[in-house]
């Protein structure tokens, strides 16, 4: 195998592989990336058995073929290699050795047979439908704080995607929850991904499959089935497997009776509770709401820290309510809202709040309270 390729093309190729393979491997092969050359491009393959990336990419392809390599070495070299380089890689498979040249630079590195290489096994996609990397973006970044990280509810360890009925019609849905808090957010439906069957995809595709949205404009292709999912566009596959387990019943979580609401303005807020939990204890970080007639103090009490009060105009005209929340939960949520304005719905001091933004239902987040 030999080839010449341009060093960013060969970085932002070589980055997304990298990040998938895990840093402490038993399985050696596991480390690397394949690299496959034919034609007019070059791909490279990087998996950890439960996700697989395949990165395509332009190259000069002089001499057909194909080895792995230590993905993170690769990436390194590759990094350190200065701007508009032209970068040729070399195989020799008789030495076991792949030549990385750039300018005067030299590498030589040690390679494992391709065969070792473990492919993820295609499987038959129920059902395959595109959609803006914006409306994806959208729907899995709005949602994924609220993942689970207890291994134990593994089920809750990721975002579960699935097709569901709302008032506007069938809708493509994403929810996290971690039991203290919810995330619920819809998207039209796209033709195509009504017979979807719905899947928890994990958090650590979540986080890759970021890097492939950030296009607004760019179509990804959505293939889903009971095991897998995989999203692509023209120049990245990332196929995952899914969390088997079933998502809880997150409906009966989402509070419809709320009726006390309060309007305020969201980053007004979020640098509100920001600053009064400065002085929190790390433990509970709970910051107490105090709501009157268009008026919301926020106050946090640490014995150990001290004591901080903020009051904020608001909207708001019904009944004195008292009610404590995890600072961090707030923030988190807060944070969300593209518009000026986010709505709360209480009911009372020991039950679910409602959060969404304006009069918009497309994107609803429910926090439990804390006693304060």
């Amino acid at each position: 195998m030999k080839l010449s390729i341009e060093r960013g093309t060969l970085l932002k190729a070589v980055s997304q592989a990298q990040s998938v393979v895990e840093r402490r491997n038993t399985i050696p092969i596991l480390a690397n990336v394949l690299i496959e050359a034919e034609g007019e491009g070059v791909s490279f393959r990087a998996t950890d058995l439960d996700i697989e990336v395949v990165d395509k990419a332009p190259a000069m392809v002089e001499r057909a073929g194909a080895t792995t390599v230590s993905a993170v070495t690769l990436h390194e070299i590759v990094r350190k290699l200065p701007d508009g380089a032209l970068v040729s890689l070399t195989d020799d498979g008789t030495k076991g050795r792949l030549t990385v040249e750039a300018g005067r630079s030299n590498f030589s590195l040690a390679t494992l047979p391709k065969e070792d290489f473990p492919v993820m096994a295609s499987s038959e996609y129920t059902a395959n439908f595109s959609a803006k990397a914006s409306v994806l973006r959208r729907l899995f970044d709005k949602s994924k704080f609220a993942i689970s990280t207890e291994e134990t509810r593994y089920y809750l360890n990721g975002v579960y995607m699935h097709v569901a009925e709302a008032e506007g019609g069938r809708m493509l849905r994403c929810v996290a929850t971690d039991g203290h808090r919810l995330a619920r957010i819809d998207a039209d439906l796209p033709s195509g991904a009504e017979e979807m069957p719905g899947v928890i995809v994990p958090r650590k595709t979540v986080g890759e499959l970021r890097k492939l949205l950030e296009d607004d404009d760019a179509d990804i292709a959505v293939s889903v089935s009971e095991t897998k999912v995989r999203f692509t566009t023209d120049k990245v596959a990332l196929t995952s497997k899914v969390i088997e387990g079933t998502f809880p019943d997150y409906m009966r979580v989402i509070p419809t009776g709320n009726t006390k609401k309060l309007e305020v303005d969201a980053s007004e807020f979020a640098q509100a509770v920001d600053r009064v939990a400065t002085v929190s204890s790390e433990r509970s970080r709970a910051v107490k709401l105090q709501l009157d007639e268009d008026r919301l103090v926020l106050s946090v009490n640490a014995p150990d820290s001290g004591a901080a009060e903020e009051e904020l105009g608001v909207a708001y005209g019904d009944d004195r309510l008292e009610i404590g929340f995890n600072a961090k939960y707030l923030l988190e949520i807060a944070s969300q809202v593209d518009r000026e304005n986010a709505v709360f719905l209480f009911n009372s001091a020991g039950d679910p709040t409602l959060m969404r933004e304006g009069n918009d239902t497309s994107a609803v987040y429910v926090v439990m309270p804390m006693r304060v």
